[in-house]
């Protein structure tokens, strides 16, 4: 979904402040968006409220392993993000164990962070080649790389910003999206108003459905939408 490194969304799960802190800052300055957990609890909480292009997590937390954040995002996180463990701990058997949880890549403290830097761009680029290829739900196909989504054969003519949506909506299926997690992440700070996500709603909805036999797009109320076969 993102294509350059300034839309990139980063979790760094790091209980050692003062590195936490050293890291948040390179990487926001390198323009990326940063989101910061220092223990286990707040780590799986921002999981589950938001996605992301990357995960930065240390091994060693104060509350649980990083080895079960990592366990837990790979059974658990719809579309799953990259895992890149941080320790300092450097023996082959627990590199063994990282890479047995899930592990997308290990870095060793100390580390530049220029290095963490290109892991994370080329973890994003992994991702988004992986993203690249026509994703199938039912009657619905869609193409981020190719800019494109049909349904029963027919192409959508879709707005840019309903084709994001869709995206979205498409990368989580079968969970639903909440309404604040799309105002993120096609709006950021510069959502325009409170009608507008209504608005496009009812737009992606003319598209997606009205031609259509069924509904595809539901409301999940009190959370948000989500596709539907």
């Amino acid at each position: 979904m993102m294509a350059t490194n300034e839309h990139t969304r980063v979790l760094l799960v790091e209980d050692t402040r003062a590195l936490a802190t050293e890291v948040y800052d390179f990487l926001e300055n390198q323009g990326m968006d940063v989101d910061y957990a220092e223990t286990g609890k707040q780590a799986l909480a921002l999981l589950n409220d938001h996605r992301y292009d990357v995960v930065v997590l240390d091994i060693m937390l104060p509350d649980t392993s990083g080895i079960n954040i990592c366990q837990f995002i790979k059974e658990n996180i719809e579309p799953m993000p990259p895992v890149l463990m941080m320790t300092a701990r450097d023996s082959i058997g627990d590199k063994t164990v990282g890479f047995d949880a899930g592990a997308d890549d290990y870095l060793t403290k100390p580390f530049d962070q220029h290095e963490l830097l290109l892991r994370c761009k080329a973890l994003t680029r992994r991702q988004q080649l992986h993203r690249s290829q026509t994703i199938t739900i039912g009657e619905l196909s869609f193409s981020e790389k190719q800019q494109v989504a049909h349904r029963n054969g027919c192409a959508l003519k879709l707005s840019s910003t309903n084709f994001r949506i869709l995206g979205l909506l498409v990368m989580a299926y079968p969970n639903a999206v909440s309404r604040q997690e799309i105002i993120q992440q096609v709006w950021g700070d510069d959502f325009p108003d409170s009608d507008a996500l209504r608005s496009h709603i009812y737009t992606l909805r003319q598209v997606l459905d009205k031609p259509f036999a069924t509904d595809m797009l539901v409301t999940i109320h009190g959370i948000g939408f989500k596709l539907s076969v």
